[in-house]
Parts: C-alpha cells; structure tokens; sequence
C-alpha cells in the first residue's frame, strides 16, 4: 500500500503578481518559503520517505525545504513540470481579463476544445504525466511526496480518476495544497483534494 501526497508549490513570484507562469522560472517569495515551512512541520508525522520535485524553482525550493526538515533528499523529474502555455506566459491576469476573457474560461473549461496559441499539447503533457506515474508506483518507498504545480498535480488526479485531460481545470490546488492518493496497484483511490489547514494555521501564528 502506498500513500502518495501530491503537492503544489507555495507561493512563487510570479503567483504575487498574478502572472502567468507556465516554464518561466520563478523564485519562492517569502510568504511561499513560509508555507513551505508550514508543510513540513505538517508532513512530520506522515513517515514521507521519498519526495521527487518538478525541475523547476519554486516547486524545488518548496521540496527542499521539507527534505531538510525530514532529512530526505530530493529527487528532481522534469515530467512533472507544469504544462508550457505558450504565447500567454508572462502575461498578467489583468491583461487576459480585460482583453481574452471569453478564450480564458473557454479554456479553464476545456483546455483540450480550446488550447492557448502555442500552448504545449494536452495529450503529450498527459503522457509525461502518466509514464511518471507508473514510475512512482514502482518505487520501493511507502510513503511518497510529489511536489509539483497546479496543472501538473491535476492532471495526475485526471489519470488517477480516469478522467480525460479536458477536466484538468476542474480541481483547484492552493499554493501547498495537498490531495493523496492511496495506490494498491490494483487500484487507486483518492482520499483527499487540496487540504490546505497546515497553511491555515501557519498564518494565524505569523
């Protein structure tokens, strides 16, 4: 049996600003690095044995700051980075509102029906994601920790649920946000989606 948490990193840079992100690079803010802090002391209890991180900064910045509150390492695996959004990365969400809003719901709705100029295609950004699932249900280790993004963490609960890439956009994930999945093999079953309450009481004490 394994128990695998699926988590978004804290808060970036670019998430302060309300930019799109996508593969541009971005660095944890202090208030991410807070709620990094926030879930490791959360996971202490959890026995996590193995945390595997998208390659890129703020997904690793947050998986590190758990590894080193759990003596674990890292383990980096670009399969899980987020999906590329083409032209629209490094726009603000002010510019989207006031001048692709209809394509920008059209698209929350269904990513696949209506894709952003040159965005990375739905089916290959499921495939990664599914070839680095069956990679994790491989691993020895019981207890699991994957650090990755929004779109990332949600397409993976997309396989899990068996459900197609168009519904990527139908959960959502809070800067360290996490969902688990308990896995048999056999079977897959989703226990929980983006518990949040560990950030909840970090910034009640602050």
């Amino acid at each position: 049996m394994k128990y695998i948490y699926l988590c978004r990193h804290g808060e970036s840079e670019y998430n302060a600003k309300k930019i799109v992100q996508g593969h541009i690079d971005t660095q944890l803010t202090e208030k991410g690095i807070n709620q990094a802090k926030a879930l490791a002391e959360f996971l202490k209890e959890k026995n996590i044995q193995k945390i595997v991180s998208s390659d890129l900064k703020r997904a690793y910045q947050t998986a590190k700051t758990v590894a080193n509150t759990l003596n674990l390492q890292v383990n980096v695996d670009e399969r899980i980075r987020e999906m590329h959004f083409g032209t629209w990365e490094g726009l603000s969400y002010d510019w989207i509102y006031q001048n692709a809003k209809d394509h920008f719901y059209n698209w929350l709705s269904n990513p696949v029906k209506h894709p952003l100029p040159k965005q990375e295609d739905p089916y290959h950004f499921e495939k990664r994601l599914r070839l680095f699932w069956e990679d994790i249900k491989k691993s020895k280790e019981e207890n699991i920790l994957i650090v990755g993004h929004g779109g990332s963490i949600q397409g993976l609960l997309c396989i899990v649920m068996n459900l197609g890439i168009e519904c990527l956009w139908k959960f959502r994930h809070d800067n360290t946000g996490l969902s688990l999945i308990v896995s048999n093999n056999s079977k897959d079953e989703v226990k929980f989606i983006n518990l949040s309450s560990h950030v909840e009481k970090d910034f009640r004490l602050l």
